[in-house]
């Protein structure tokens, strides 16, 4: 059904069709179990993120070093990193790790906890699936006693640092982020809690 017959038949849509919400957007922390699908969903949403604005042995090198099932388990065993996972309907849909280490200079509160990776799978991008993200983020950092919540966001990821501003973070400075070979610049941005 498209256009004027679709209107005519209660079809507000235009004839494209509802947009089905979400039934339910669960946020967990991550287990041993999601090793596999979180390697697959974290290399995804980091390619879909950069994979055009980057060469491609150097994202291939980043995803190779940062996202194999061997590395998602080991960090979903380390105590020192908090992993939450998103999903809907059983779907993994997002994910975010935080993790205690030094904080570049911008960064002033006296415990502040890095949110090392923040994504959503694109699919997913307008649905609610980040702002329940970050609300889990927020309160397990609450949880580990934080006074703040620091992260880098690359200078061209105009999207996500506005989504980190609308969640309450400011920028305080820049730090170097290494893509396979390439140095670029991430914001630094922080949300005292």
């Amino acid at each position: 059904m498209e256009g004027e017959d679709a209107r005519r038949d209660g079809d507000r849509s235009g004839g494209w069709g509802a947009i089905k919400a979400p039934t339910s957007i669960a946020v967990r922390p991550g287990v041993a179990n999601d090793a596999a699908a979180l390697a697959e969903l974290a290399a995804a949403t980091f390619r879909d993120a950069f994979g055009a604005a980057n060469d491609p042995a150097d994202l291939a090198l980043h995803l190779a070093r940062s996202y194999g099932v061997a590395q998602q388990a080991a960090e979903l065993a380390h105590p020192a990193i908090t992993t939450l996972v998103a999903s809907v309907d059983g779907e993994l849909t997002g994910y975010a790790q935080l993790r205690l280490g030094r904080p570049p200079a911008g960064v002033t509160a006296a415990r502040p906890l890095e949110v090392w990776r923040f994504y959503v799978a694109r699919a997913w991008h307008g649905r609610g699936v980040a702002q329940q993200l970050m609300a889990a983020v927020i309160a397990a950092a609450r949880g580990r006693a934080a006074a703040s919540l620091w992260l880098g966001v690359w200078e061209r990821n105009r999207r996500a640092q506005a989504f980190y501003k609308k969640s309450g973070f400011v920028d305080v400075g820049s730090q170097t982020f290494l893509v396979g070979t390439d140095e670029q610049t991430d914001r630094v941005m922080e949300l005292i809690l």
